[in-house]
């Protein structure tokens, strides 16, 4: 038992850095929406910077679900299957839905600011642009290895890899079956997460 539980740490050990690090990339949307949404509503300068700061980061929240090749170049390595069962499975699910759940928090509050402006009408337009840009994010994440954070370090390498990428049959293929995820994930998560917010608040009125 004490070697199997070893084993099962050496394991969970093997993805945790880099878990780590995307959850914190994902939640910094996360904690922006609230401020922009939420607490802060006066568009000031200081609140576009945010803005465009929050929409930079943004991508990092769905791009969890990319991870998923990891999890199955770990089962390739031929663990046993309750290593598999046990460990990895729950330790990648928890990961995925940590961070699209951020994602999926983040349009939230956007949506609730939306409705606070009277733009409701409009959200499901803003929810598709949001995918469509974070689906192009993802792929120049996960493909050509750009960070939030080369508009500013890497701008003409960043513009000129969309330009291509934009043009090329494969990568507009990716781009627009990443879309289709991220929309159906998006939707069913969304109702569920709105559901237990519902609930949660009805139970508490009785």
């Amino acid at each position: 038992m004490i070697n199997w539980i070893a084993h099962s740490w050496q394991v969970l050990s093997y993805s945790q850095d880099f878990m780590i690090w995307n959850l914190f990339l994902a939640f910094i949307p996360l904690f922006l929406s609230v401020w922009l949404f939420r607490i802060s509503q006066a568009r000031s300068k200081i609140w576009w910077i945010i803005f465009f700061i929050f929409i930079l980061f943004l991508p990092n929240a769905p791009y969890v679900l990319t991870d998923i090749i990891h999890l199955i170049a770990l089962i390739r390595q031929e663990y046993s299957v309750w290593t598999i069962t046990l460990v990895l499975i729950p330790q990648y699910l928890i990961f995925i839905l940590a961070g699209f759940g951020a994602y999926v928090i983040s349009l939230i509050n956007l949506g609730y600011y939306c409705h606070q402006l009277g733009k409701t009408k409009f959200l499901i337009w803003i929810e598709l642009i949001t995918h469509a840009l974070c689906s192009l994010g993802i792929y120049l994440g996960r493909f050509q290895r750009f960070n939030s954070w080369d508009i500013i370090t890497k701008p003409d390498s960043l513009v000129d890899s969309i330009v291509d990428n934009l043009t090329g049959k494969w990568s507009v293929m990716m781009i627009s079956i990443t879309f289709i995820v991220l929309v159906v994930l998006y939707w069913v998560m969304k109702e569920i997460m709105l559901g237990l917010i519902y609930r949660f608040r009805y139970q508490k009125t009785f």
